[in-house]
């Protein structure tokens, strides 16, 4: 039997970064993601994830001030966009982040993706607004073992975090091992396959034994993988649901299972080839 999962995990500089997120990609902006957003906080999240691309930070930013929890007991995260990239216009666009979410600081500030020839350049910013205060944590999204050890060549800060997309089939885990052994947290987005693969017979067998959903399943596939992993959803009932996933426990031949249903399978971008 796999032992119970730590709701936190700590990054490699000590923060301290909630297991489970809920992510605002594609929820559009104004209401429909401040109340998802509410109702998340409402039910127990205390991490949300966004990007400037989203144009849902300003909805994030409001919601956390409605809810009434205190700042430092909730935990954001924002994103890079491509065209932000350079050591000077990243540093404004993280004051522009700031700006939209009505913060002082974020908790995880990422590259959203491996821009060629200047991504190492804006490392070089995110370091310094670490450094600064503006950023608890910095970290990348959608970067291979390819893109990673070319920024350690020549960082002087680790990664905290790699955000790429991962589920039992797209189990990338050369990937998971690679960062494991640099201290870099692999967060999952799309761990629900936007819900492509939930009838899936093995996994909906999983599900029925431990009277759980298809999608707690997955989720508590990548929390036992030691995932920090943000499903997303504004559905009140989904959002409440892909929470409860902290009072049960996959087998070890549940794993085994979930682990073979691999088949590269992706929603979302493909950074495999991405210079």
């Amino acid at each position: 039997m796999q032992t119970a999962v730590e709701q936190v995990a700590k990054l490699n500089n000590g923060v301290m970064i909630p297991r489970l997120g809920l992510g605002v990609y594609q929820s559009p902006p104004g209401q429909v993601t401040q109340r998802a957003v509410e109702y998340a906080l409402k039910v127990g999240y205390r991490h949300i994830d966004t990007a400037r691309i989203y144009g849902n930070e300003s909805d994030v930013g409001a919601a956390v001030r409605k809810s009434g929890i205190r700042r430092e007991d909730v935990f954001i995260t924002t994103k890079l966009w491509n065209s932000d990239h350079g050591y000077e216009t990243a540093l404004k666009a993280c004051d522009e982040s700031l700006k939209r979410l009505g913060l002082k600081y974020l908790d995880l500030y990422l590259i959203h993706w491996p821009v060629p020839e200047i991504r190492n350049e804006t490392w070089d910013a995110l370091a310094k607004l670490l450094k600064d205060g503006k950023c608890r944590s910095i970290g990348v999204s959608n970067y291979t073992i390819q893109h990673l050890t070319e920024l350690l060549e020549d960082a002087d800060v680790v990664p905290m975090v790699n955000q790429v997309e991962f589920s039992p089939f797209l189990y990338q885990k050369q990937l998971l091992d690679y960062c494991e052994k640099n201290k870099i947290q692999v967060e999952a987005y799309s761990p629900l396959t936007q819900g492509t693969r939930l009838n899936h017979p093995r996994i909906q067998q999983i599900a029925k034994k431990h009277n759980k959903t298809p999608a707690q399943v997955l989720i508590r596939w990548s929390l036992q993988h030691n995932l920090v992993t943000i499903p997303k959803s504004v559905r009140e009932e989904r959002i409440k649901e892909n929470s409860e996933v902290f009072d049960y426990n996959l087998t070890s031949e549940d794993m085994r299972v979930l682990d073979s249903l691999d088949e590269n399978f992706r929603n979302s971008w493909d950074p495999t080839n991405a210079p």
